[in-house]
């Protein structure tokens, strides 16, 4: 936790409201999300009881598991979930955009033009907490492997063929969950957290009604105790009036409510087959039977609903809440990572690729532990980019510091065959950066355009680097070295490199004014890549290549987790 978290949920604790974190939007969120509340089996998390989703807050569709022990009605839970969440995952993948681009011969080395397509959208699920993302993980890895009556072998419980689809997409999506600043499955507890700083801990906070009761207390609350209300109060009956849901349960409900209804539904069910074999299926007995066991599930829907649906209309609150900032200025470019990843699960999916292996082979591991650690790194620099409030972080860190410029002084690089523009800028700041000799620093863009790479003076030039950046970030990064820098009088003097055009002179409006206020980061504001990877097939065995390449993907176990 940063010290300015730390000082916001202070400044919570002693305001009694959720204190803010940001000044924009750092997440992307879709016109149409798909919000999804999940809950689980009591001590088994893989064990699906009900999820209520919808795109419409007003008409959200319940699925429910009367018997989560029975296979028979899981698998018809599994089926119409998928039957549901499939044509709204699908639905983003026939608008495409075209993009030209090129790519290598692995023989030859030569470029050549592709065009390749890009979903114009993709979809967004969103969740009450990092659980239920956790839920869905073990729904996809327990469904992705099911055989189906298609396969050569369906084996004695074949699958409706949308079954294994269903976890081929809720996998992709967890999967990319874990991609820092990735927005195709959202926990809103998350989300919240981003972006306000309650007086609780991280752990208090994934109980979302508690989480958002800091936003807005009741008449004569304070945060702590609005929260503390959120997750005690109860009813009459002495059932929470804000269960935890996603996917966790109270355990009073599950006692008092839950276990009744689901020991009813059983006698029920086994009463119509005791009548079945008595008269069979047309007997009078039977029909009162069948009837008898539609009020059992009825009854069961009504309690699981009332459990789901607080949770429900909590993230579509939180929703309300984060589309009232204005988005951040990188949204757009990390959402078309988003697209293309989307885009490219559509593709394998249509190729008739097999679904995700249940272990990653080493190379695949170390790429997307390499994706996620270069995420992380551009999220960070985009949010200090894009929002005061995330460079204070760095400023007070020594990571960056802001500042007027008090003077311009022009200077010349003379080493080489023409004069190089080299000018020396003060600024007076009151940071303490640890902007030590020879210490990098970078002038943060105002605009969405290329930041210049600064230099201290003093230090040896060296070769920018190029790497692959969004349009809003420097292709090339410049070294620096301190001329002088008077901490007592908060005077920083540093030497210009680049971003002046190749002119003997610095091209007009690219160097800042006398007076004007400038940050700059010793961070880099672009991502370095990751050293090249070799293909799988190309490892010793000890890491997953021949001779056991086929080791790591199998298609593993069609029980549930």
């Amino acid at each position: 936790m940063s010290l300015l978290t730390t000082l916001a949920r202070l400044e919570a604790v002693r305001s009694g409201r959720a204190e803010p974190l940001a000044t924009v939007r750092h997440r992307h969120l879709s016109e149409r999300p798909l919000v999804l509340v999940p809950l689980a089996a009591a001590a088994e998390d893989g064990a699906p009881l009900a999820v209520l989703l919808g795109t419409d807050r007003q008409s959200p569709r319940l699925h429910i598991v009367p018997q989560p022990l029975n296979r028979d009605r899981r698998a018809a839970f599994l089926s119409e979930l998928a039957g549901d969440l499939l044509p709204y995952l699908e639905s983003f993948g026939a608008e495409v955009e075209l993009i030209e681009g090129s790519e290598k011969d692995p023989q030859s080395g030569e470029k050549t033009p592709v065009v390749r397509e890009l979903c114009a959208d993709a979809p967004q699920l969103l969740v009450p907490n990092t659980g239920a993302v956790r839920h869905l993980a073990l729904l996809g890895r327990a469904t992705r492997f099911r055989r189906t009556a298609e396969d050569p072998d369906p084996g004695p419980y074949p699958a409706p063929a949308r079954v294994p689809l269903l976890g081929r997409w809720l996998t992709h999506l967890t999967d990319r969950a874990q991609v820092p600043g990735a927005c195709l499955l959202l926990p809103m507890t998350g989300l919240l957290a981003r972006h306000w700083a309650t007086g609780q801990s991280h752990l208090e906070d994934q109980h979302l009604a508690a989480q958002l009761a800091w936003h807005a207390p009741a008449p004569g609350l304070r945060g702590a105790q609005a929260a503390e209300h959120a997750e005690t109060a109860r009813d009459e009956l002495g059932q929470l009036l804000h269960p935890p849901a996603g996917p966790a349960t109270d355990p009073r409900f599950d006692e008092k409510v839950l276990a009744p209804a689901i020991a009813r539904h059983d006698a029920a069910l086994g009463a119509l087959r005791t009548a079945q074999q008595a008269e069979g299926p047309d007997g009078p007995r039977t029909r009162e039977a069948h009837a008898h066991l539609e009020q059992t599930v009825a009854r069961l829907r009504e309690v699981l609903l009332g459990v789901l649906l607080p949770t429900w209309r909590d993230v579509w609150h939180g929703l309300d809440l984060l589309r009232a900032l204005p988005p951040a200025a990188h949204l757009a470019e990390r959402w078309e990572s988003d697209r293309w990843s989307y885009t490219g699960h559509r593709d394998r999916l249509a190729a008739g690729e097999p679904p995700q292996p249940r272990l990653d082979d080493a190379v695949t591991a170390a790429r997307k532990l390499a994706q996620r650690e270069r995420e992380q790194v551009r999220v960070e620099v985009q949010e200090a980019l894009d929002d005061p409030l995330a460079m204070a972080e760095r400023r007070l860190a020594g990571e960056a510091f802001s500042g007027v410029v008090t003077e311009l002084v022009p200077d010349w690089d003379t080493s080489g065959r023409s004069p190089k523009p080299r000018p020396l800028l003060t600024v007076r700041t009151a940071d303490q950066p640890h902007a030590d000799l020879g210490r990098e620093v970078h002038r943060a863009p105002v605009a969405p355009r290329p930041a210049a790479g600064v230099e201290q003076v003093g230090g040896e030039q060296a070769e920018g680097e190029q790497v692959q950046s969004g349009p809003a970030a420097p292709k090339v990064s410049q070294k620096a070295s301190v001329v002088a820098f008077d901490r007592a009088a908060g005077l920083l003097t540093l030497r210009v490199l680049n971003g002046m055009g190749n002119g003997k002179e610095p091209r007009p409006g690219s160097l800042p004014a006398v007076g004007e206020q400038v940050t700059f980061t010793l961070f880099e504001l672009t991502v370095r890549q990751s050293a090249p990877l070799p293909e799988p097939d190309d490892t010793p065995w000890t890491h997953g290549g021949p001779p056991s390449a086929t080791a790591h993907s199998t298609s593993g176990s069609e029980e549930w987790a």
